[in-house]
């Protein structure tokens, strides 16, 4: 473990496999039947993980996971009709920013950043604005971990004639999502979450009579979702060059996932990397800034020491030089960082970076010498 190849201890780039970086050594024919074949291996394999096949198509798009994001709302949301976006963090605002950009009414419900969207906030709104024609959740809201309830907002989508769109970007792939029982209009995700693979393709799972009836409501030619999926379905091609380095290395991480044991094996190692960190950091003194109850094993906000000689910047060169890349912290009122406990990494790398995170503490005077039961940084954090 050296600076040259930190562990990503952050929401995406996350830390690969020597297997999936490996993948990107091959140049492809972006127009070759064998990529188009990759193309539709993933897509087919992307369904089968929410049980979408039959009543969604999976839409891939070139870009970040923001890029799908805007994809979603300008192609399925028509032009005159409205989004309620349901904020409890940076990404909630962020989806707000961009109804706002791409013209489409829109009003907001924002709660505590530690406080997750109810059902019933829901319903009550839905109730009170008749207008409202979709709703736009943030499943695991990344700039804390919190997870909002997104099986029983869906139902009460439903139920009140609504289209629901979900920014799974963080949950997809480790937490179950599955399209026969959460009714949705888009999911959209990326392949540098939890799936492990590198940055630079997201996709959207859209249902197939919503994205039908989408024809001419996109504001852009490229991020057009009906136009790409019908040129897609016509000729098994992109429409524009595609991100082929990044297609193959999620092919080749989504073979890993599948041979790990699917969503509940990645879930399951994810769960333990997040119960190592939050006990390492426990025994340091170190708070979560969420309850368990509402904390998803994807990344964990933490208060900062406050202590006056803790400052981010130094801290947070002091862990990337002992092999660790942590996130700076995203909420307004509190100081605070985030390690995150996704990508291809276990407990013991979990564990490892805690002691990493004391003894940068320990240097900077902010914490008491390490205890000896902390455990020591080697070089097997990293299953291979």
């Amino acid at each position: 473990m050296t600076t040259a190849a930190p562990i990503l201890l952050t929401p995406g780039p996350l830390t690969t496999s020597h297997r999936t970086r490996q993948a990107m050594m091959m140049d492809w024919g972006s127009w070759d039947e064998r990529f188009n074949q990759l193309t539709a291996s993933v897509c087919e394999q992307l369904l089968a993980i929410i049980d979408g096949a039959t009543s969604h198509h999976c839409v891939p798009l070139q870009g970040s996971g923001t890029f799908a994001v805007e994809a979603a709302i300008g192609t399925l949301v028509p032009r005159n009709g409205k989004v309620l976006v349901l904020v409890n963090g940076a990404y909630g605002k962020r989806l707000a920013k961009i109804c706002e950009v791409l013209g489409r009414d829109f009003s907001t419900f924002e709660t505590a950043e530690d406080e997750p969207t109810s059902a019933a906030d829901v319903e009550r709104l839905l109730l009170a604005d008749p207008s409202i024609t979709h709703v736009a959740l943030i499943h695991c809201e990344t700039s804390t971990g919190i997870l909002n309830p997104l099986p029983d907002i869906a139902q009460v989508v439903k139920q009140h004639g609504k289209r629901l769109i979900i920014d799974a970007m963080s949950s997809f792939g480790a937490l179950t999502i599955d399209a026969r029982h959460v009714p949705f209009d888009a999911l959209i995700a990326a392949s540098g979450k939890c799936l492990e693979g590198v940055p630079g393709m997201g996709f959207v799972f859209a249902d197939k009579q919503a994205l039908a009836a989408a024809e001419g409501n996109c504001h852009s030619l490229a991020m057009d979702l009906f136009d790409q999926h019908a040129y897609m379905a016509k000729t098994g091609q992109w429409r524009f060059t595609p991100p082929t380095h990044v297609v193959a290395a999620l092919h080749e991480a989504l073979l890993q996932y599948h041979e790990e044991g699917g969503l509940p094996a990645r879930h399951q190692r994810y769960a333990g990397n997040c119960q190592a960190l939050l006990d390492g950091m426990t025994a340091l003194g170190l708070r979560s800034f969420l309850p368990g109850a509402i904390q998803a094993p994807i990344i964990v906000t933490f208060h900062a020491p406050k202590d006056p000689r803790y400052q981010f910047k130094d801290f947070y060169e002091r862990v990337k030089a002992k092999g660790f890349i942590l996130y700076p912290g995203k909420l307004t009122q509190v100081e605070t960082f985030r390690v995150g406990c996704i990508g291809h990494v276990d407990a013991a790398g979990m564990r490892a970076a805690v002691t990493a995170i004391a003894q940068a503490l320990q240097d900077m005077n902010v914490l008491e010498p390490l205890g000896a039961g902390l455990p020591a940084i080697t070089g097997d954090a990293v299953p291979l």
